[in-house]
């Protein structure tokens, strides 16, 4: 099962996330976000992050023209697109989703590598340490990445209960905004995996 640590705004952090095991590490470029990272910084050191962790590039509102740039200065190779933001022909995409008691599966149209499902968010457009009810994800029958409040104490449970493709946490990782708390996430990764065993 695919576990991506997001919010990733340093090398130190992302060091720490690939050698607790995960398999995805995501940057977001929303510059409202207290997590957003300048493309000019990540692209000095983006190398170091090993060619079998997944990189995905967060993207609300942009252009096609503009992920496609972010993405090919960084060396990305998903582009995770929340509200009017549109992925470039030809990339890996996932479409980000708030699921609140409006959420319906038959709204899910569109045919991208998978769905993030998400807490609503606000301006912030996720990041805010709230899970949902997953009883409405449960039975999708598309790739589905779980986000939305997760860590070490609660993912089993969120894994057990939607048998999700991927799991995604970030704020309920950090020591503060944008900088992760080393033993939360060596933490959350240690449960997925092990919840992922079981299920």
């Amino acid at each position: 099962m695919l576990i991506k640590i997001c919010g990733i705004t340093n090398a130190a952090d992302a060091r720490d996330a690939v050698a607790a095991g995960a398999t995805a590490l995501g940057f977001n470029f929303y510059e409202k976000s207290p997590r957003y990272i300048r493309p000019e910084a990540l692209s000095e050191w983006i190398g170091e992050v090993p060619a079998q962790v997944l990189r995905v590039g967060v993207f609300v509102n942009m252009a096609a023209d503009e992920v496609a740039d972010v993405m090919a200065r960084c060396r990305l190779e998903v582009a995770q697109l929340y509200g009017a933001a549109v992925g470039p022909a030809g990339v890996r995409t996932w479409l980000a989703r708030n699921v609140d008691e409006s959420f319906r599966v038959e709204d899910l149209t569109e045919d991208p590598e998978a769905w993030l499902l998400d807490s609503p968010g606000g301006a912030l457009h996720g990041g805010t340490g709230e899970t949902f009810d997953w009883n409405r994800a449960r039975g999708i029958a598309r790739r589905i990445v779980l986000a939305g409040g997760l860590d070490a104490g609660n993912v089993a449970r969120a894994i057990e209960a939607v048998k999700p493709w991927g799991v995604d946490a970030c704020s309920r990782l950090e020591a503060s905004p944008g900088r992760k708390d080393k033993s939360k996430v060596n933490a959350f990764v240690a449960a997925a995996q092990e919840a992922a065993k079981r299920t």
